[in-house]
């Protein structure tokens, strides 16, 4: 293995490793689980590709949950709504 392929593979390493586990779950789920916390943080990123899409990403006991929508979701007035410029995940 080269040098680049061997720093190459040691990044990707870390970037799953850093990502964590993202559970992909369908809107009305996500809904859901935001409901059922007390004092739910959601962060939020709207994108363009062919329409416009909105990417979504909430905790909820040590799992991140993720879901992708065509138009934004509604929340009650006590979830904190945090606006990200992008939402990276990994396939």
């Amino acid at each position: 293995m080269t040098n680049g392929a061997a720093a190459a593979a040691i990044a990707a390493a870390n970037a799953i490793k850093a990502s964590g586990a993202i559970v992909r779950i369908e809107t009305k789920d996500f809904q859901s689980i935001v409901t059922k916390s007390e004092k739910p943080l959601v962060i939020v990123s709207e994108f363009k590709f062919f329409g416009t899409y909105y990417r979504y990403l909430t905790g909820y006991k040590g799992f991140v949950f993720y879901t992708k929508t065509k138009t934004p979701l509604d929340f009650s007035s006590n979830v904190e709504l945090m606006a990200a410029r992008s939402i990276w995940i990994p396939n």
